[in-house]
């Protein structure tokens, strides 16, 4: 039997803050919760999930180069990194695995600075403003590309 894809899921900084934090931008779910939301999910897709959280760039992109040896696929919420990190641009790159990038809001809707992303530039796709069910939709699509390349 084939070993079941491996998906890193990647929060990045002061997404633990994550139901006391802005509510009316980011939605009173806690971290645990979107958590709990993609291990359900994981599972009734047959994914393994490893679901992970850090406010540190520098461990963001240890965890990012780890993943070469033993995931299928990246989901990254990269938070503010999103806007500014070069060097999670550049991990992302190297590992050559499929990204999705995901927001709880809609980072077009909000300040000028946040429309930019350098995660973007890896990503396969991206979700933002459906809160924590674009996790789910991000999970389906990464499911589709790893079977996908499996097939292939």
């Amino acid at each position: 039997m084939a070993q079941q894809p491996s998906i890193l899921i990647l929060n990045g900084p002061n997404l633990n803050m994550l139901g006391t934090r802005e509510p009316h931008i980011y939605g009173a779910e806690t971290l645990a919760d979107v958590e709990a939301l993609c291990r359900a999910e994981g599972a009734r897709l047959g994914l393994e999930i490893d679901f992970r959280q850090s406010n540190h760039e520098g461990e963001l992109v240890t965890w990012i180069q780890q993943a070469r040896e033993n995931r299928s696929a990246i989901l990254l919420n990269a938070g503010a990194y999103t806007h500014t990190s070069v060097a999670i641009l550049d991990a992302l790159t190297a590992v050559d695995l499929p990204v999705i990038e995901v927001h709880l809001s809609n980072i077009f809707r909000r300040e000028p600075f946040r429309h930019h992303s350098y995660v973007s530039m890896a990503a396969r796709g991206v979700i933002c403003g459906l809160g924590s069910h674009g996790y789910v939709l991000a999970l389906q699509a990464a499911d589709r590309l790893v079977r996908a390349k499996a097939q292939s």
